[in-house]
Formats: structure tokens, sequence, C-alpha cells
């Protein structure tokens, strides 16, 4: 039985906490906040509530797996599983509107053939059917498997099977996901749709691989789910779930630093009200593989050669609006809407030089939950948008995040009109309080991990150079969301129970 420190109470150090401590060890958990969750946060007042991070959940299997694997109980039991439906409602740049039905390549064909013209519907299938041949090739190197050593591979090769295009005499095939939408759909609605779910974790479509379709796949695939109560349940759950498999919580403790003798990792420095401590441990997980880095003296925890998964970047973060509204939520309201920006090109364009959008892309999330709303004579509300991160925006600028705050209210009301009348007061967040509550650098937030464009879209390894030191979240493989916090969690409970052969979770 091995003594464990695990840094941070994110989901994916809770996912590993929870797996490790079924296998025996002794684990104790190091926040520097005065709670559990990480991104997965709620904010409350005058008998309001709102998800200020993730708003759905997709691949739900995988948070079934860490309940079957930690407990008796599943996770249905802890809390209260819905599936949206539809999936989303989209309105599009020229007021065409189309709602998806949830998990339903039939559906979402004849919908939006109904929506947006005969043929557009086949297209879209079409390219779900490559998306699902893309999901195949790359889900288990990039979800279940630790990263291989020789990651390079999954660098080289587009495993997306683009449709051949000719062009100016050549035929090329798409290596972009821009590429996809532009020679394969075609249409510009359906390329807003594609597009959409890479915006929404902050990627370029102009550079993130084409492999980038299994993002729109998984949520087709696997379906969109609500946590009755807000997501923020999910987090509870989880840490629930730890604390009976006897997880240690320290919460308000900030680590200084990572012990080290005779070349592994040997416990925490802490520090404190009357001077730093020391927790001493034979082996530590912690999240944030560059800050990590810091906490061992500088000491370089991967290969430094090449790009690929020990790139940093700069990351985006998000924008997030709570509305308090006055008025019922209507009756047959979407739970989410995705406004599409009027101008597409000025968005990424705005992105491309770190400024925040003047006509936001914005996602409207509007839950039919009683415990998010005063009573039924009000709603809850929560606007979304992607954004630089405050390494490259400054949004602690006097009226900087108001104003960009007035800016996504007025693209909701594209889908609502009269919203602003509603409004009884709102909450504006931006990546100055990600940073805060996570400790991600200008307040980023991680994408999920793609194969391709020279593994620059992966992310660092879960072992790291110093023995007994481990990386778990967002930041390092298998990448951003909630599936791939919850898998990174299985994948380091792995690497520490069964040893570096671990060939990735079944």
């Amino acid at each position: 039985m091995a003594r464990i420190a695990v840094i941070g109470a994110g989901m994916g150090a809770m996912a590993a906490a929870a797996r490790l401590a079924v296998a025996g060890h002794r684990v104790a958990v190091y926040e520097r906040t005065e709670t559990y969750g990480g991104a997965v946060r709620r904010f409350e007042r005058d008998g309001f509530g709102f998800d200020t991070g993730p708003g759905l959940l997709a691949v739900p299997a995988v948070y079934r797996d860490l309940f079957v694997k930690t407990g008796k109980e599943p996770l249905e039991a802890c809390v209260e599983l819905v599936q949206v439906d539809p999936s989303a409602r989209h309105v599009f740049a020229d007021g065409t509107e189309v709602s998806l039905p949830n998990a339903s390549r039939a559906g979402v064909v004849a919908a939006l053939d109904e929506a947006l013209g005969a043929g557009a519907g086949g297209r879209w299938g079409d390219f779900l059917i490559r998306a699902r041949e893309t999901w195949d090739r790359t889900r288990r190197p990039l979800l279940e498997e630790p990263l291989w050593p020789n990651w390079q591979v999954l660098a080289e090769r587009e495993p997306y099977p683009a449709v051949p295009h000719k062009r100016l005499l050549r035929t090329r095939r798409a290596g972009t996901l821009a590429e996809v939408g532009a020679w394969e759909l075609r249409d510009p609605r359906l390329i807003a749709l594609l597009e959409s779910h890479a915006l929404a974790y902050g990627l370029d479509p102009g550079t993130a691989p084409a492999n980038a379709a299994v993002l729109p796949y998984m949520e087709h695939a696997f379906g969109t789910w609500y946590v009755r109560g807000g997501m923020r349940e999910l987090a509870r759950a989880v840490y629930e779930r730890c604390l009976a498999r006897k997880v240690e919580f320290h919460f308000g403790v900030e680590v200084t630093g990572i012990l080290e003798k005779d070349g592994r990792a040997a416990g925490l420095e802490l520090a404190g009200t009357e001077g730093p401590s020391v927790a001493e441990a034979d082996l530590v997980v912690g999240t944030g593989p560059w800050r990590l880095g810091e906490l061992a003296h500088g000491r370089e925890l991967y290969a430094s050669e090449g790009v690929g998964p020990t790139r940093e970047g700069m990351s985006p973060g998000r924008a997030v609006v709570c509305l308090a509204l006055s008025g019922a939520r209507d009756a047959d309201a979407a739970h989410r809407t995705v406004l599409h920006t009027p101008d597409r090109q000025a968005e990424l364009e705005a992105f491309g030089r770190g400024e925040p959008a003047a006509l936001p892309s914005v996602v409207m999330d509007r839950p039919d939950d009683p415990a998010l709303r005063l009573d039924d004579t009000h709603e809850s509300m929560v606007l979304t948008a992607t954004v630089p991160s405050q390494a490259r925006y400054d949004w602690e600028a006097a009226g900087a995040a108001d104003a960009f705050a007035d800016r996504m209210v007025a693209a909701a009301e594209r889908a609502l009109p009269g919203l602003r009348e509603r409004v009884l007061w709102r909450e504006v967040r931006t990546p100055v309080h990600t940073r805060l509550e996570t400790g991600a650098e200008g307040g980023a937030v991680p994408a999920p991990a793609l194969a391709a464009a020279e593994g620059s879209f992966l992310r660092p390894s879960n072992s790291t150079n110093l023995a007994g030191l481990f990386t778990v979240g967002g930041w390092s493989h298998p990448g951003g969301g909630l599936p791939h916090a919850g898998m990174s969690g299985a994948l380091v409970a792995g690497l520490i129970v069964e040893g570096p052969d671990f060939q990735g979770s079944q």
C-alpha cells in the first residue's frame, strides 16, 4: 500500500484518487481553493443557480465506468442523468434555424433536409460516417491508452478519411477541419455547424486537423446529457465517492514544491500560516504539467526535442454570463441553443489577434430544472462564449468584461427577443475567474487531444521523467473536456496500479 499525494481536486484528479483508493492505496488530495470540482462550478445567488463550467455531458460511459469500478452504487444511483432532446437548436447567420434530435442520425438528416434544403442532411450524414471511422481509428490511442512513447506515429498521419477533392488539376484531401467543411459540406450553415464544435474548445478550424471531426461525432453517437440539479452534481457525486473510499481532502492548502529523494518524487512542500510544512508520499499525482515542472524546482519533466506533447500554446478561455430572469421558461424551449456569429471570418480574425469578437458566437443554456431557479415564474440562463485567455487580453481592464457581456446578451436576443427586459441581474465571469478556480495559466481551457498536425494538438503524457510523478486532468493526455478528464484519471490509476506496461482501459 503506497501513500499517494494528489495535487488539486479537479475531475480528473478525483477520478484518479477514487480508483487508487479502491486499489488499496492511501490517498490524500491537496486543493488550494476551498472546494472540489476544478472548472465544474456553480454560482448561486438569490435562489438562482448556474453552471459556470460545462453545461452538458457527452460520453457518460466514462463516469459510469468510474462508479462501477469504485463501488456498489452505479452513477445513476448518485445523480439523475437526463438525455436532452433536441441535443441543440442552431440559429445560423442568415436566420435559418434547426433543432437536431439527440443521438439519431436519421432524425438529424431529416431535420437538416427540412431546414436547409434537400441534400444538406445527406451530406452531414455522410460526414458522420467518415467521422465514425475517425473515432474508431483514434479512440484507443487518444482516449483509452497512455500516450505512446513513439507518439510521433500519431503526429504523422491524418486519420480522417477525407473525400478526394479536385482543385486546379490536383487531387487533394482535407487536412484541416475548415477544409472538411468547405470541400465536403459546402453549405455555409453546415460548415458553421461543424466548426462550432471546434470553436467550443477554442480550436481554430483553419488549423485544427481534420480528425477534429470526432468532436461532433461524440455528441451524435453518445448523446448529450444533463445532470439534474446542475452539472455541479456530477462533481459532488465523484467527491462523495472519493470520501466513501477513504480519500482524505485538504482544502485551502497551497502546494509550493515537490519533494525529491533518490531521483523520485517523495511528497509535497506545503505553504502554511505558521511556515512551510511537508507531506511525505511514495507517489505524487498532479495537474498542469508545466506548473508541475515549476513545483519540481524547474526539472524538465518531458523530452524537450520537437513540438508535440511538450507544446503549451496560448489556449483560449471562456466568458460566462449568468442571467437571473423574470418570467417563466418557455415550455418548448431547447436546453441548448447555439447562436452562430453573423460574421464568421471577423470572429476568427479577432480571435487570431487575441481580441474578443465584436459579434461573438454564443451558446445559450436554458435548463428546465427547478433546483436552479427561484420559482416557476423565473428562469435561470447561462450564456457562454470562447474568448482569448487573460494571457492575451486584459479582462480586468475597466469595462472590458461588461462590454463583452453586453454583446453576448445582444447575440442571445436573436433567438430570444426581449431578453434584456427580463434580466433581473447578471453575473459576468471571464478567464480571470477560471484562473483563480483552476490555476490554469491565463484562465485557459484545454481542448481534447487530436492526432496529426505534427503532434501540436496532443497533450503531455501521464507519466514524467521524474519517477513517481504522474500528471492528470485536461492539460495532460488525453486532454480537456469532462469525458477526457475522467479517462485521464483512469489512465493514471492504471499506470500506478499495473506499472509502466499498462496498455489502457478496457
